[in-house]
């Protein structure tokens, strides 16, 4: 099978290539801002696609999206591609299809309460530990009592539920205080006002339809609209950490293949690691090291190779590094954890050379054969053949016209569950104890609506007094206001009159 080819080695006048075989062993894609990262991890979606590789990227600044259509072609591209040594080069789209938490600019993606799991959930409310704890509880208590946790609306009720017998789900569950609750329902506030509670619901996403290719052979690049989601960075992370996690749990066992079966490309992937709890760190790490014999590859997309922990950062074995700009002591450290990470090369003083990089040129090391990191080449990064840039929003929605899951996913679908069953369970209780049924205004007045208002105000509820009852207390309490002043003056009178 024909390799995937990055460029051409500057130093040593090499095709530098990444062997399909060895594209399940992740790989990191760092530079600095403007250095070219973003046409980088186009060219390598493109060169898995041709290979019959599904790839799933977020387009964070909105030009990945480009890959849906044919590059322009100009004479600037063209010359880069004949310096390359590359022959066949043709303007050409990639298979795409178009997703988008928010259902505007691509298909809509979700999942369930249930599917994301309490501890992700957590991070994305920003809950601490003994609210977490708590959260842990409550999808317990779904579980033992056989309620489905789909939508917002699901857990809100399930909240309620517990709040009314905290008690009883003490006892047997662990302590649960009504200050907890109230934190996590403010945080399921703020969620939907970030726009969040479009995440959950169904029709929930299918892995399958994040893997399909083409009649011709080429993966479909699914692509997902991040640039209102990475304002919310917890959700932007949590939500593709949740992602990356269901592959790991949901895919079988293949051992190393011929190539991926999919390749998972996370941009701005600090956001996944930044203020993560140990816990979790943890569990990034297993899936990151498990997940190759899954047949899945994942290249992480940062500004630095220590945005990524030292125990992931040993599992990547492809490496593209573009320019950083030692201008600070961060920087600084930065280069040098760059330079640190390749297979020296005699002919190249890396850490003088990732300052000096042009755009569009990137040190290179990939995973060869047996395995083994080929020495760092200073790379002439290849051209991709789509567009490198945004396309307009007519062309988005042709593209999404033409999308065979347009039918499955556009519609959002409200089954039965946790907030349905816990309602009609509560109007069963209220009949079978012979409170009146509420009814609405257009029924009789004498039995619901404008009526019962009158009723109400006049005679009171159980939880209000009426008119009556007010008018009855302020008499009451005049009579003996003026009771007391005449006691309270024969009282005084008496001691004064005493004294003289």
């Amino acid at each position: 099978m024909d390799p995937i080819l990055l460029g051409k080695g500057i130093t040593d006048n090499i095709a530098v290539t990444l062997i399909p075989r060895f594209g399940n062993r992740h790989g990191l894609v760092a530079g600095a801002t403007g250095t070219g990262k973003t046409v980088t991890l186009m060219t390598l979606a493109e060169g898995f696609s041709r290979l019959g590789v599904p790839v799933f990227m977020a387009d964070v600044k909105g030009d990945v999206a480009g890959l849906a259509m044919a590059g322009d072609g100009s004479e600037r591209v063209l010359q880069r591609a004949r310096d390359i040594g590359i022959d066949d080069y043709l303007p050409q789209p990639s298979p795409v299809l178009l997703w988008d938490m928010y259902g505007k600019l691509g298909h809509p993606v979700r999942t369930t309460v249930s599917e994301m799991g309490p501890t992700l959930l957590a991070r994305i409310l920003e809950l601490n530990d003994t609210q977490g704890g708590v959260l842990d509880i409550v999808f317990k208590l779904a579980d033992d009592r056989g309620l489905l946790l789909l939508d917002l609306d699901d857990l809100r009720a399930l909240l309620s539920l517990v709040a009314a017998e905290r008690k009883d789900i003490s006892t047997h569950y662990g302590l649960v205080s009504a200050q907890s609750i109230g934190a996590i329902q403010r945080a399921l506030l703020r969620l939907q006002q970030d726009g969040g509670e479009h995440l959950f619901g169904e029709p929930a996403l299918e892995l399958a339809d994040l893997m399909r290719t083409q009649v011709d052979g080429r993966g479909v690049i699914s692509i997902l609209a991040a640039n209102q989601l990475i304002l919310k960075p917890r959700l932007y992370s949590s939500f593709l950490l949740w992602l990356l996690s269901e592959l790991f749990e949901t895919l079988p066992e293949v051992g190393d293949l011929e190539k991926p079966k999919l390749v998972f490309i996370f941009d701005e992937a600090h956001l996944l690691f930044d203020d993560a709890p140990a816990a979790l760190q943890q569990r990034i790490e297993q899936v990151v090291r498990l997940i190759r014999s899954k047949g899945v590859g994942v290249y992480f997309c940062s500004q630095f190779p220590d945005d990524v922990p030292d125990d992931v950062l040993g599992q990547l074995g492809n490496r593209v590094q573009h320019a950083l700009r030692a201008f600070t002591p961060r920087d600084q450290k930065a280069v040098r954890t760059a330079a640190q990470t390749f297979v020296p090369n005699p002919k190249l003083d890396v850490a003088d050379t990732i300052s000096r990089l042009g755009t569009g040129e990137a040190l290179v090391s990939t995973l060869q054969d047996k395995g083994v990191p080929s020495p760092v080449q200073q790379t002439l990064v290849s051209p991709p053949r789509c567009r490198m840039g945004a396309i307009s929003d007519s062309e988005r929605a042709a593209v999404l016209a033409a999308s065979p899951l347009g039918i499955k996913y556009d519609q959002p679908v409200n089954r039965e569950s946790a907030a349905e069953l816990l309602a009609k369970r509560a109007d069963a209780t209220l009949q079978s104890a012979g409170a009146p049924k509420a009814t609405s205004e257009q029924e009789d007045p004498d039995a619901g609506g404008f009526g019962q208002a009158v009723k109400d105000a006049i005679f009171g509820t159980r939880r209000r007094q009426g008119m009556l009852e007010t008018m009855g207390k302020q008499a009451a309490r005049n009579v003996g206001n003026q009771l007391g002043r005449k006691i309270v003056r024969g009282i005084l009178g008496g001691i004064f009159g005493g004294k003289r």
